[in-house]
Formats: structure tokens, sequence, C-alpha cells
């Protein structure tokens, strides 16, 4: 199958009745249109989310061209409220983890770009 195949096929996204991207569903895309075959797509999508989730608990950003990062970010300590009783509590200092999406994925959400064969 080549590239022009895969751009060319329908694009399966999220929609109303299906609002996330599940795992399994990448690894049916990569079943359906690269034909590895369902083990192969299966561990193929593992291993990729190990590599990103392994960089991110090593305190690596994690880089996807065209796509966004991944950033470890640390919060300062602060004083917070329990919205229940009003009681303060103090927050502890924390790492946390934040995508910014990259300018070509905001303007072909935004509709201002065309969705090319690079991106499909």
């Amino acid at each position: 199958m080549s590239i022009e195949d895969i751009a060319t096929d329908h694009v399966m996204l999220p929609s109303l009745e299906t609002p996330t991207l599940t795992k399994a569903e990448l690894a049916e895309l990569l079943f359906e249109r690269l034909g590895l075959n369902k083990r192969e797509s299966k561990d193929m999508v593992e291993a990729f989310f190990d590599l990103v989730h392994g960089s991110l608990v090593k305190g690596d950003d994690v880089k996807l061209s065209g796509f966004g990062n991944f950033n470890i970010r640390r919060k300062a300590p602060r004083p917070g409220r329990n919205p229940r009783t009003g009681e303060s509590i103090p927050i502890e200092a924390r790492n946390v983890v934040t995508f910014h999406a990259s300018h070509k994925l905001k303007a072909i959400v935004q509709g201002d770009t065309p969705i090319d064969e690079d991106f499909e």
C-alpha cells in the first residue's frame, strides 16, 4: 500500500458517538491501512506510548513534529481551599504534564489549513 493510498482512504476520527480515539482503534487503523497483523499493530501502539511515557517520567520533553509538544512543568506549592467546607489546605509542589499543539495542528483544527497527506 502506497502513501497515496493511505492519504486517500477515509480517515476515522472520533465522532459524537465515540468522542475519544482509543489505543485499540489506533491499532485497528494500523492493521487496516498498513497491513500489519493485529498483534504487530497492538505492539507498535503500546511501544509508542511506552516510549512517550518513559520519556516524560524521566523528565524529558516529547516533541512530535506537526502535532505538538508534551512537557513536564514543576508547579510550586500554594495555598488551596476545600470548596465544600471552605477550609484552607496546602497544595504540595508537583510535576504536571502539559501539551502544546503545534501551529500546524492548530491551523488544521481551526479549518484554516486543509489536511494534507503528511497529516492524515
